[in-house]
């Protein structure tokens, strides 16, 4: 369903908009999210519910963005990235769409866009750069600087130029131990398996509000 144009003050709308930002005709933004100062939403972003749209953001055309998602200031999510859920974007983070962009010869429209896809409850760092056509796993933990070139595995921390495995995060954040293959995150009381290189939580605690 259209929402309403949130510049018409005469139509009551259940999200805020600050007055110097702009949400183009077509975009859509559910109940409880917050757009800051001097942001910009384009036609045919979808935004889900109780999300927070940083200071000087840009969401571009037709890209998809979870519930509960915290985009910091100065960022662009370009056409071709879909945030899921809980997702957290640090200050100046960058998304790329091109992999070989030229000013001479553009390439616009949907179908030079590489997606991008950031999994539920992931974090990524101030200042990291995700180069288009990757996946970040879920609750993946992206360190501030990096350069993401390849897909991240879920709970996995990673940092450097380019970005490489360091260790592994429990949902919370918590970095994990892991012994005999099994670890207990000391912060939320998760538990983990560690099985062919891949951390999976133990069943029942992926969905645990603890």
């Amino acid at each position: 369903m259209k929402k309403p144009k949130p510049t018409d003050s005469s139509i009551p709308v259940d999200y805020f908009v600050h007055p110097s930002s702009y949400v183009d005709e077509g975009a859509v933004i559910g109940r409880g999210t917050k757009i800051w100062h001097f942001s910009h939403i384009q036609a045919g972003a979808v935004i889900g519910e109780n999300c927070s749209i940083g200071q000087n953001v840009n969401i571009a055309n037709n890209v998809r963005i979870g519930n509960y998602v915290k985009i910091q200031n100065n960022i662009s999510v370009y056409e071709g990235v879909e945030l899921e859920d809980y997702v957290f974007c640090g200050p100046s983070m960058v998304f790329t769409n091109i992999m070989d962009p030229r000013s001479e010869f553009p390439q616009r429209g949907s179908e030079f866009y590489l997606k991008t896809l950031v999994k539920r409850s992931a974090s990524i760092g101030a200042n990291a750069t995700i180069v288009c056509g990757n996946t970040i796993g879920r609750s993946a933990f992206i360190g501030a600087g990096s350069v993401v070139t390849r897909d991240i595995l879920d709970f996995a921390l990673v940092y450097g130029n380019p970005a490489v495995l360091r260790g592994w995060v429990c949902a919370c954040g918590a970095r994990l131990v892991f012994e005999e293959n099994r670890a207990l995150c000391g912060k939320c009381g998760r538990e983990y398996l560690l099985q062919n290189g891949l951390v999976s939580a133990v069943a029942g605690e992926e969905n645990d509000s603890r």
